[in-house]
């Protein structure tokens, strides 16, 4: 029959051991066995709190959603880009911490109650505030996947072969990419978090300002 649940295990606990697993070891070393030996229960035991591999992974994308949203309780006052923008900045810091999992993120589409729940919370806060609701959803979409995309540049690895790198890449030659070059010598926009502030802030401001200038439907 089925495994049984047990007892001082939850299926909060068993996606974040596999979190932690990735973290550790990396995504391509993660399945229910080795998952079950480092939580010290067997791998049936499992299959009561993730009944596949696929419900795994999208119970892991899970959490990290909910780790980067918070609390997202409207704040009385607070205006949505200010939540929108607050959730991103999260968003990013999670992912930099477990960038195991980008690639998981990335490619694994928003398909849990909780990932409905987290998305459902934002576009309450935006559409309650008069944005319409293709707007909130494009921009919702436009944020999180910038986030991502951003995020595995600034991880810097190629999710699945993290030993590929060789030291640092050859500099650009002066002679044939002279302001590539001057960027790299200067770091004239080379600073990730600056970058990412700065464009987060235009994809909100830019989709505020044409909600507003759209006809409410």
């Amino acid at each position: 029959g089925r495994a049984r649940p047990r007892a001082g295990l939850s299926r909060e606990k068993v996606l974040d051991g596999a979190i932690a697993f990735v973290d550790e070891r990396g995504l391509a070393a993660l399945s229910t066995r080795k998952l079950g030996a480092a939580l010290g229960v067997a791998g049936m035991t499992l299959y009561h709190y993730v009944p596949t591999k696929a419900a795994l992974l999208d119970g892991m994308v899970e959490r990290v959603l909910e780790q980067a949203a918070g609390d997202l309780t409207p704040v009385p006052g607070q205006a949505w880009p200010d939540a929108v923008r607050a959730v991103a900045t999260r968003f990013r810091a999670v992912l930099l911490a477990h960038p195991g999992l980008l690639g998981v993120v990335a490619t694994r589409p928003v398909n849990s109650a909780g990932a409905f729940r987290i998305l459902e919370s934002g576009l309450a806060i935006m559409t309650g505030q008069g944005v319409p609701l293709a707007w909130a959803m494009d921009t919702l979409n436009s944020v999180m996947t910038f986030v991502v995309g951003h995020t595995l540049a600034e991880a810097g690895q190629t999710p699945g072969h993290e030993d590929s790198h060789d030291g640092e890449p050859p500099a650009p030659d002066p002679a044939e990419y002279p302001n590539f070059a001057a960027a790299v010598r200067t770091g004239a926009g080379l600073d990730f978090a600056a970058r990412f502030g700065r464009t987060v802030d235009i994809l909100i401001d830019g989709y505020a300002a044409a909600a507003r200038a759209t006809p409410a439907p």
